[in-house]
């Protein structure tokens, strides 16, 4: 027993009873989120711990910009303007008038027919004529539009994680203690509980679809797999507390078309995979994300394949042809980015999955990072790091859209397809549309690019 001074606080034997109720609690609770996850249905528990972790937000933020008050010396307006100017969502660092791109023919172009001479030049060119080009490399150097998407997007006010972008110190007492609770809710409850039902839900996903690896092609194989996939996804989205709003579900696609989604993350094919079956296709990869791919490829016909071998692209692309010609298979989801992007962004979709042809179902995904912060940056974490990170963190919140078939109109390129399948999704989901290959962050620039700049800037000082 545990005595301070005369008193029994506690006996041993007590001690142990009431840890024995909370375990048994605890396990029943898990059981309960498995068997609801499994036949999709829900309490609106996450629904209701999420409008919580909005009013601790809320209060943990006023508390803050009041202790900022009192330590500034500046007038009360000044600080308004100041608080309304941090706790805007955007991410940039500066306001560009001009934009260069591979695309853009530049902010001004100008032709002089004229005999070429010394005279000529030297009283026509200008010497500013450079400068918005200097102006655009400035600002490149300062901030520029492709390495500011692959780092964690800018949050307007702190939400007491530990893993922040704004590092704050001592607030007050409640604040600490709000903190600190938050700590303890995440890191010795949630994760322990999330960590639970991830084995768990990938135990299943692993034996259900070697069992279906048995089963003859057919009816039966694609009901099987479908149902299973569906409970199988469904309880690893409550591994990080998802909680998911499906919009204008009607347009979800249908078998023999390819979905195309934005790429924030591996997370995203759980998010979709909860509320519609798919084939997928993606990258060869090693370790655990591997295991999980060997194990899908099992039940159905998934498509892996290595980034940079053209052959092998080749005979991706002839598989997808294959496969859309079949409307009995399942749809296949592509992300045509190639790799992350932060929810801020959409950058260039490869004219791959565009080439196809058969129906594109187009699918924006936006991420809440309030709760915290899905992007995947594969070249300093591994997945194993990054799936902790999603399971310490509050929760995962998103909305997905499902937006109208579109086809590819006669006489229309790939690359102008993909492209203005890349629009709709940015403006659905609220994105920044970029025109950039997102695998600059792994390789440099090419060389026609930089070729293409030197023609745009010399057809603008030609003298014809």
């Amino acid at each position: 027993m545990i005595v301070v001074g005369k008193f029994e606080i506690i006996s041993w034997s007590s001690m142990c009873m009431y840890l024995k109720i909370a375990v048994a609690i605890f396990v029943m609770l898990l059981f309960a989120v498995m068997v609801l996850a499994a036949i999709g249905k829900s309490l609106g528990l996450r629904e209701k711990y999420v409008e919580i972790l909005l009013w601790a937000f809320e209060y943990g933020r006023e508390k803050i910009e009041k202790a900022e008050r009192k330590n500034n010396k500046k007038d009360s307006e000044e600080v308004e303007d100041e608080f309304s100017e941090r706790n805007s969502y955007s991410t940039s660092v500066i306001s560009r008038a001009v934009k260069l791109h591979p695309e853009s023919p530049g902010p001004r172009k100008f032709s002089r027919t004229m005999s070429r001479t010394l005279e000529t030049l030297s009283r026509e060119f200008q010497l500013d004529d450079a400068m918005e080009f200097v102006k655009a490399g400035v600002e490149a150097i300062i901030e520029d539009e492709v390495t500011q998407r692959f780092s964690a997007e800018e949050l307007p006010s702190w939400n007491l994680l530990t893993r922040t972008n704004k590092n704050y110190m001592y607030i007050n007492l409640k604040v600490t203690v709000m903190w600190g609770l938050g700590f303890c809710l995440r890191y010795l409850i949630l994760l322990p509980g999330r960590l639970i039902l991830f084995f768990m839900g990938v135990g299943l996903l692993t034996v259900f679809t070697a069992a279906i690896g048995y089963v003859p092609s057919g009816k039966l194989k694609r009901w099987m797999y479908w149902h299973t996939s569906l409970m199988c996804f469904r309880i690893l989205s409550r591994t990080i507390s998802a909680v998911v709003k499906y919009h204008n579900s009607e347009n979800r696609a249908k078998g023999g078309g390819i979905c195309v989604a934005n790429h924030t993350s591996p997370i995203d094919v759980v998010m979709l995979a909860s509320d519609n079956c798919y084939a997928l296709v993606g990258q060869r990869q090693g370790g655990f994300l591997g295991f999980l791919q060997r194990a899908l490829g099992r039940a159905t016909a998934h498509i892996w394949f290595e980034r940079f071998e053209a052959k092998d692209r080749t005979l991706v692309t002839q598989r997808l042809k294959e496969h859309v010609e079949d409307p009995e298979k399942l749809p296949i989801l592509i992300f045509p980015e190639g790799t992350c992007i932060n929810n801020t962004s959409v950058m260039m979709f490869k004219k791959g999955s565009f080439e196809v042809g058969g129906i594109i179902y187009p699918v924006a995904i936006k991420y809440d990072p309030r709760f915290g912060d899905p992007f995947w940056n594969s070249s300093k974490q591994s997945y194993v790091h990054y799936l902790l990170m999603m399971m310490t963190s509050w929760a995962i919140v998103c909305d997905v859209w499902y937006l109208p078939s579109m086809t590819r109109e006669e006489g229309e390129t790939a690359v102008d397809f993909a492209n203005r399948v890349k629009s709709e999704i940015a403006h659905q989901g609220g994105l920044v549309d970029l025109v950039w290959d997102g695998q600059l962050k792994r390789v440099a620039v090419k060389q026609e690019w930089k070729a293409r700049q030197q023609r745009v800037y010399s057809s603008r000082i030609k003298v014809d």
